[in-house]
């Protein structure tokens, strides 16, 4: 069922038709951008589960371009954090990598039309990041280290856009930048205006620059989709006017 729910939004996207759904925008997106890439007209009606495809070019919206790419980089994602950063152990980087490539779960939800691929690899990138900058905490301010916060607040982004449960992750790094920022507090050694750098570099990548690309998503998706559609109903009559095909277009409504 989902693979049609999902199917479905991505063929609103290529057809730029208006829709409301309780997910933020960012996976439904990349679905029909993948099925846009890879030929698909977006003409497939997604009616009930198991209806063929016949003749529509579903292949990049179901795997090739999208979700093997990412499902593949899922078990690199894995083996860096446990070998690089945790454990340094080969054979329990191996493992845990090997756990995830023959995970029945990961390969069934790798094949089809479905957010989780996406948000697994975003939370996988904030875990990797977030460790990768805890590595670099010797050389503050480096560019390894801005390039490993920033990248963290970036992965948070991807993870809140694709599903709110990503809200998981943001709580992870949130507690690990309270520690840290706790630890650094208790440096005496430390000036305070030192301090104040670091926690403003920290609201900077870690609040500020989500926050900005969670917003930028939305604006993207208003942009796109600016056909009348089964969503219109759920916004107010000014929203409705913006939108070409709804029976308020171009009317003048007051605030």
């Amino acid at each position: 069922w989902d693979e049609t729910h999902f199917g479905k939004m991505g063929s609103y996207y290529i057809n730029r038709t208006f829709f409301f759904d309780v997910h933020p925008p960012l996976g439904k997106m990349l679905i029909g951008l993948a099925g846009y890439l890879s030929g698909y007209d977006g003409t497939f009606p997604f009616q009930k589960p198991g209806d063929r495809y016949e003749q529509h070019n579903y292949v990049g919206m179901r795997g090739v371009r999208l979700y093997r790419v990412v499902s593949s980089w899922l078990a690199l994602l894995c083996f860096s954090v446990q070998m690089l950063e945790l454990s340094k152990s080969l054979p329990a980087a191996l493992l845990a990598a090997f756990i995830l490539i023959f995970d029945t779960g990961c390969i069934t939800l790798s094949q089809y039309i479905l957010l989780d691929p996406i948000l697994m690899f975003f939370l996988m990138g904030a875990v990797l990041s977030m460790v990768k900058c805890n590595s670099c905490a010797d050389r503050p301010f480096s560019a390894s280290w801005w390039f490993w916060l920033s990248l963290t607040g970036v992965n948070l982004a991807g993870a809140m856009g694709v599903k709110f449960v990503g809200l998981f992750v943001v709580l992870l790094v949130g507690l690990n930048t309270i520690y840290d920022l706790w630890d650094l507090l208790g440096n005496l050694s430390l000036p305070l205006v030192a301090f104040g750098k670091h926690l403003l570099a920290r609201v900077l990548c870690l609040i500020l620059l989500p926050l900005a690309l969670y917003t930028a998503m939305f604006a993207v998706h208003f942009t796109v989709l600016n056909k009348s559609g089964p969503g219109d109903g759920f916004f107010s009559s000014a929203f409705q006017s913006q939108l070409i095909g709804n029976n308020l277009h171009n009317v003048s409504v007051p605030e």
